[in-house]
């Protein structure tokens, strides 16, 4: 009857909430939204606004009270809490403090009903951590559309939530995978310094000192020597071009051309008619190993090399240099000088005309191969050390001998250097003769 109607109206009215409104129930139920919280000590308006709630095809769930809301949030998450502020007990603004202390996986959208709509009773509600407010009597269609505006920061939200997974997902599968590699790295460095099996050896008349120390885990520098025939001694200094692994297997490959304990696989050794092993020619040596990388290996990379034999008796070493540094030569208390004819480097240009040069060691001289990772070293302001630094270095530290020598010379370097990583892999070979009264052994 009519005025049954309007008395119906006016208690719902009365309780809080407004029921005319248009009919959403066949409206699309927003995607992040799905469990909506209604928070009451009256039942009445509960009721009404969860009523109106299942019509517009959400899961409504009810509780009387703060304290029953915090427990069916701990049973089971919910998207959306709809609570009074004004509640015995346990009010509308503790309840959101308790939900925001919750651990909960996903966020929860929080709006507070109130009858209050002074600004500083707002703002404290934003700061305890309310999304929004409706003010009663609510009207079902700003409701709806207030849970809208939380559908739309709880999709953002989500979509936020699942993005930082994939990224934390692909990051914890990065560190797993680098993990891994930097295991095998650490494993290839041993592999590589173990290509250098001796840092130094005495041969009598004269003694091999080596260095080998890559800028990363692994590099492209080899350093070494071997036993050329009777009388002679072999020692080389290699770079080959770029840094990593691939540079790292490549120095490899060029360890075993350069054994020093298989001379039937040495490139620089050939078989004598007596069945003993004597040197080619240094050039030669530069020249079959261009070959190999281009017509055999067919890599992008190339290397510079410098390859000299000792006659230990004569103090005469024969040297090809192909695209390395100048080897510095160390005198007495002179200033260091430098000495080379510079050629191509290793597998760019087929058919590379390699050419070789002989420098006379004295009893006491000492010299160095050495890579360009010491002249092209950097300071702060940018400027490289250059073959005059590198001299004044080698100079200051003359007085020192082999690993004691090498270290010092690398300390200045850093001291030079000021600050972060080498840039580049320093390795040096350095022959000190002693003259040919005494024998190699």
């Amino acid at each position: 009857m009519p005025g049954q109607s309007a008395s119906l109206q006016e208690r719902v009215q009365v309780s809080g909430f407004v029921t005319q409104s248009t009919d959403h129930s066949a409206d699309r139920r927003p995607d992040a939204v799905r469990r909506v919280l209604v928070v009451d000590d009256s039942r009445a308006q509960r009721r009404v606004v969860a009523v109106s709630l299942a019509r517009q095809g959400f899961d409504v769930v009810e509780a009387g009270s703060g304290e029953e809301a915090l427990e069916i949030m701990r049973a089971a998450p919910v998207d959306l809490v709809l609570s009074d502020w004004m509640m015995p007990g346990m009010d509308g603004l503790e309840l959101c403090r308790q939900v925001r202390a919750l651990a909960q996986e996903g966020y929860v959208y929080f709006i507070l009903l109130t009858s209050k709509s002074e600004k500083g009773a707002v703002a404290h509600g934003l700061d305890v951590g309310a999304d929004d407010f409706l003010t009663k009597p609510v009207s079902p269609d700003e409701l709806r559309a207030r849970i809208h505006a939380g559908d739309r920061i709880l999709k953002m939200t989500r979509e936020l939530r699942e993005k930082n997974r994939l990224i934390t997902a692909t990051f914890n599968e990065m560190s797993a995978l680098y993990d891994a590699l930097d295991r095998d790295l650490v494993e290839a460095r041993k592999m590589q310094q173990s290509l250098v099996r001796e840092r130094f050896r005495d041969f009598g008349s004269a003694d091999v000192s080596l260095l080998l120390k890559p800028s990363g885990h692994v590099g492209g520098d080899l350093v070494g020597f071997f036993t050329a025939g009777a009388g002679k001694l072999a020692v080389y200094s290699i770079d080959v071009s770029g840094h990593g692994i691939a540079s790292a297997l490549l120095t490899a490959r060029l360890a075993g051309f350069l054994s020093d304990g298989a001379p039937e696989h040495n490139i620089a050794l050939v078989q004598d008619t007596d069945g003993s092993y004597v040197p080619r020619p240094p050039q030669e040596v530069a020249a079959l190993l261009n070959i190999l990388m281009l017509e055999e290996m067919k890599s992008e990379l190339y290397f510079t090399i410098v390859l000299g034999y000792l006659d230990l008796a004569t103090g005469v070493v024969d040297i090809a240099q192909c695209g390395h540094p100048n080897p510095v030569l160390m005198r007495g208390g002179d200033m260091p000088s430098y000495h080379g004819e510079n050629g191509m480097p290793i597998g760019l240009i087929e058919d590379a005309d390699y050419t070789q040069w002989q420098l006379q060691l004295a009893p006491g001289d000492r010299l160095v191969f050495y890579s360009d990772g010491f002249t092209e070293c950097a300071n702060a302001e940018g400027e490289m050390l250059e073959e005059e630094g590198f001299a004044r270095l080698v100079h200051a530290n003359s007085g020192l001998s082999g690993s004691a020598f090498f270290e010092a010379l690398v300390w200045d370097l850093d001291g030079f250097r000021g600050s972060g990583e080498f840039a580049d892999d320093l390795s040096a070979a350095m022959i000190g003769y002693r003259g040919p009264q005494d024998q190699a052994k």
